[in-house]
């Protein structure tokens, strides 16, 4: 049986996301969602749920390399709880370290010039961090 996930990069400015099925173990990058001061447009989430029904939402908790937490940290925990709340959607988090880092040099592999205002990698991270997940699960 195949698994539909959705995954959040959470940022304070943008929120970046993908899907993906168990099946396959990839994510696709979808486009992201704008956020003020961490806070979401919450029917922009719940439209993004409509459309791809998913099993289960992976958060990315961005801990600190000592793996102690941030304000960050217990930002990602708010919207994850939120997220589970809103739309009764099992939600996980997930050791998002250098996702990061890894998404800015993908996004340099693929020509973007390091202008991330402008080509943002938070959908790539997202992407990342629900792969990782899939690793761990399958």
């Amino acid at each position: 049986m195949s698994t539909t996930v959705i995954a959040f990069d959470y940022g304070l400015q943008n929120i970046g996301i993908a899907y993906g099925q168990s099946v396959t173990g990839n994510g696709r990058e979808l486009p992201a969602l704008k956020a003020k001061d961490g806070i979401p447009d919450w029917q922009q989430i719940s439209a993004l749920l409509d459309e791809w029904s998913p099993d289960i939402a992976i958060v990315g908790l961005p801990l600190n390399m000592d793996d102690s937490e941030s304000e960050l940290s217990a930002r990602a925990r708010k919207f994850a709880r939120r997220l589970h709340g809103r739309f009764n959607l099992k939600v996980e988090l997930m050791d998002e370290r250098l996702s990061t880092y890894d998404a800015k040099l993908e996004a340099k592999e693929r020509g973007h010039k390091g202008n991330y205002k402008q080509n943002p990698i938070d959908s790539i991270a997202a992407r990342l961090i629900l792969e990782s997940w899939f690793a761990q699960q399958y």
